[in-house]
């Protein structure tokens, strides 16, 4: 099985030791991704954006996300995180989960997606 490790050019990649995605045969797995903004919502539709980018450089793209896993500090805020998830998703409708973690690397962060998607052969 083939494997394709995509960068993001981060300066964390080369010393955490991980890739923004991997695609590996038809799946391509995006690593957990965090983005900019003030409030939860913001977070999430950058950190979407950055999936979307990793997803077009590994040739998927959002219509093949079958997986989303949302990690979230604050699990009183999931309607804005979600309804910010469904704005980008729509009718794709992958699997999803939501989960609240104590905090996030940096603790400016909010949230933090991971998305998996499968390209078929």
């Amino acid at each position: 099985m083939p494997r394709v490790n995509i960068p993001s050019g981060s300066k964390w990649e080369p010393l955490l030791g991980y890739s923004r995605a991997v695609k590996a045969g038809p799946y391509v797995h995006v690593s957990g991704t965090t983005g900019p903004g003030a409030t939860a919502a913001e977070q999430a539709r950058a950190a979407l954006e950055t999936i979307r980018k990793a997803l077009e450089a590994a040739g998927a793209s959002l219509s093949q996300v079958v997986r989303t896993r949302i990690y979230v500090t604050d699990i009183a805020q999931w309607e804005s995180i979600g309804q910010a998830h469904g704005e980008v998703f729509g009718s794709i409708r992958p699997a999803m989960a939501m989960v609240e973690v104590s905090r996030l690397i940096d603790p400016a962060l909010l949230v933090e997606i991971e998305a998996d998607a499968y390209v078929g052969e």
